[in-house]
């Protein structure tokens, strides 16, 4: 019996001994002479944490580093369901902080009293008595479910981890779920004392779910199988702590989240909202090959960060009202994005925002989510939103004779109750002919090798996109980020400017360059300026540009936001009140029957009757007009 219980021990304790005996303990070996950052003269490795007499039995562990009994600060936010707890004393997670939350000194035994320690624990191995930007446990019971949970974690106290490596102690989330105190290096890229390799986000997935589905419910994590971040096989610095497995799909989750130490503690972000995205996002040298600069766009003027309150937050309201923002997460959702290596045509989103809301054009307050068009998420901000401003640093902003109550709600201006409109929300025809469209939109060098076929839809960011974005020949990344031209325009479009209604202008071009590198490039990518300029679709157009008029004179750039009695509206006819003033008791007005226009611009007065007459007397600068029109 005796020889039977041996060979019992032998053949499976002293596998158990390989694997908590000898350096396999790592950092965790504080006698003298082990490779720990801090070690003790007390030899013996397993006698810092265990004595095998007179210590602290608590359960199996036979305790011998003195006890925390700190109180805590537990993680939280805005879309975190649980609740988190105290840890009991003797846990698991009350053994492990005893020594990682620095409020009891390193080999503070209660058999020998503290041992005599040389050097210090590396900074982040501390994570002091605040936890909220550590990963949640010691969960106030039962779990609660959430979608983007393993059904079997609440279901069952069963993680999804087909090792069984990563599992719950006593049905709930501690420490020792995740980590093994007595093994470092389970996981050789990542040597953290780990359970089991973490690799492409292994351990988070035991726990973390994206493909769940319930009813009438949207999974945060949906996509995150055809992801960028789960397919990218760029290589990562290490030096950029982005994680220890050497690709961005290897690294997986802990490429934007890290489970002790956060800089961003809501979501345990490597750094706050747009911060979170720097570290791949900004042209340097953590990945290879390097990805599209994208900080390099909003460097010129671009969609503006946050400063103070005012940021981004995963549970906010989707109609931002009062309160808007930028950031990356705004329109794009890391675990859904994908890379683009095809433009499709419009209105569909594009794949880099696969998972992100946006509200219905219907009426501007019905949440789509995920979106299904791209100026769906536009309308976050553009739309219904209270609290819209015109900031100064995006450039001079007409004011239209014909406006809705709020001139910054673009839901009016793409209706399609709306007199005339760019196509955005809706496809659009027109009566009227359109000599000038043409049927390939130029690319950014004036030709057709980057340009997409003229369809029955434009996207937002076919006018509102980097200057040099990769979609339409540039080398930079594509969509609104930033632009040196203003308003986030992609090319170059000036607005007529005078210092009030009727006087002179005082920004005007006279035989403008009509190429891609003109002061209307942006209207020349779709339409044809030198068929403009021959009066091929209205016969005085060439008069006026040529004498230096801006087309946003008599052009509204979105549509009709509403109707007027005065201004019939069509083909985006709107005049600029700050350029433009009333012909006497007349109010600004032009009918399409009679193809004219009252009203006074540049001190010449336009006529009912269709002649025009010197309105003031004309200063330096005054241009000479046609006598009728």
């Amino acid at each position: 019996m005796r020889r039977a219980w041996l060979l019992a021990f032998l053949l499976v304790g002293i596998p158990l001994l390989a694997q908590i005996t000898g350096d396999v303990i790592g950092t965790h070996d504080l006698s003298p002479g082990s490779k720990s950052p801090i070690t003790g003269a007390r030899p013996g490795s397993c006698s810092y944490c265990h004595a095998p007499h007179s210590g602290l039995a608590t359960g199996m562990s036979l305790w011998n580093q003195t006890q925390t009994k700190a109180t805590y600060q537990l993680y939280n936010s805005t879309t975190y369901h649980q609740k988190g707890q105290q840890p009991v004393l003797g846990s698991d997670s009350n053994l492990c902080l005893s020594c990682h939350d620095g409020t009891v000194a390193v080999g503070n035994t209660i058999v020998s009293g503290q041992i005599t320690m040389t050097g210090s624990m590396n900074a982040q191995d501390v994570l002091g008595t605040n936890l909220q930007s550590s990963h949640p446990f010691s969960l106030q019971l039962p779990i609660k479910d959430t979608i983007d949970l393993i059904k079997s974690l609440v279901s069952q106290g069963k993680t999804g981890d087909p090792l069984g490596k990563v599992r719950l102690i006593n049905g709930n989330i501690e420490c020792t779920s995740c980590h093994n105190a007595h093994v470092q290096a389970i996981d050789l890229q990542s040597q953290n004392f780990l359970v089991r390799d973490s690799s492409k986000a292994q351990m988070c997935l035991a726990c973390h779910d994206p493909n769940r589905t319930i009813s009438n419910q949207v999974n945060p994590l949906a996509g995150w199988d055809t992801s960028a971040h789960n397919l990218a096989t760029n290589k990562v610095a290490l030096a950029a702590n982005l994680g220890n497995y050497g690709t961005v799909a290897s690294n997986a989750c802990i490429s934007c989240h890290t489970p002790h130490n956060a800089l961003g503690p809501a979501r345990l972000l490597h750094g706050q909202n747009e911060q979170d995205c720097t570290g791949c996002h900004n042209g340097g040298t953590n990945l290879t090959p390097a990805i599209p600069n994208v900080f390099a766009e909003f460097a010129k003027t671009g969609h503006p960060f946050p400063v103070g309150q005012n940021v981004h937050d995963a549970a906010e309201d989707v109609l931002l009202n009062n309160n808007r923002h930028a950031t990356c997460a705004d329109c794009h959702n890391g675990h859904g994005s994908q890379q683009v290596t095809t433009f499709p045509p419009p209105p569909a989103i594009r794949v880099s925002q696969t998972g992100v809301a946006g509200l219905s054009a219907s009426d501007g307050t019905t949440i789509v989510n995920p979106v299904v068009n791209q100026y769906e998420n536009c309308l976050r901000c553009h739309g219904n939103s209270t609290g819209k401003v015109s900031n100064p640093v995006f450039g001079y902003l007409p004011l239209r004779a014909v406006s809705a109550n709020d001139p910054l709600n673009v839901i009016p201006q793409f209706s399609a109750t709306a007199t005339s409109s760019h196509p955005v929300t809706h496809a659009r025809s027109s009566p009227l002919p359109q000599p000038s469209l043409l049927q390939i939109m130029l690319d950014e060098n004036g030709g057709t090798t980057h340009g997409r076929a003229m369809g029955t839809q434009i996207f937002c960011t076919d006018c509102h996109n980097s200057d040099d974005n990769r979609e339409f020949g540039g080398i930079g990344a594509s969509g609104p980020h930033g632009s040196t031209h203003t308003h986030i325009l992609e090319r170059g479009y000036e607005f007529s400017q005078a210092p009030a209604p009727g006087q002179l202008i005082t920004n005007l071009f006279p035989n403008p360059d009509l190429s891609f590198k003109g002061p209307y490039a942006m209207c020349g990518k779709c339409h044809d300026l030198s068929n403009v300029v021959s009066n091929a679709s209205w016969n005085h157009h060439g008069d006026h540009i040529n004498t230096g008029f801006s087309c946003s004179v008599c052009h509204t750039a979105h549509g009709m936001g509403a109707r007027s009695g005065t201004i019939s509206g069509e083909r985006l006819g709107n005049f600029d009140i700050n350029v433009v003033a009333a012909n006497g008791g007349t109010p600004v007005s032009y009918t399409r029957a009679t193809n004219t226009c009252t009203l006074v611009c540049h001190n010449v007065a336009h006529n009912a009757d269709g002649s025009i007459t010197q309105a003031m007397q004309k200063g330096k600068g005054g241009v000479g007009l046609p006598v009728r029109h």
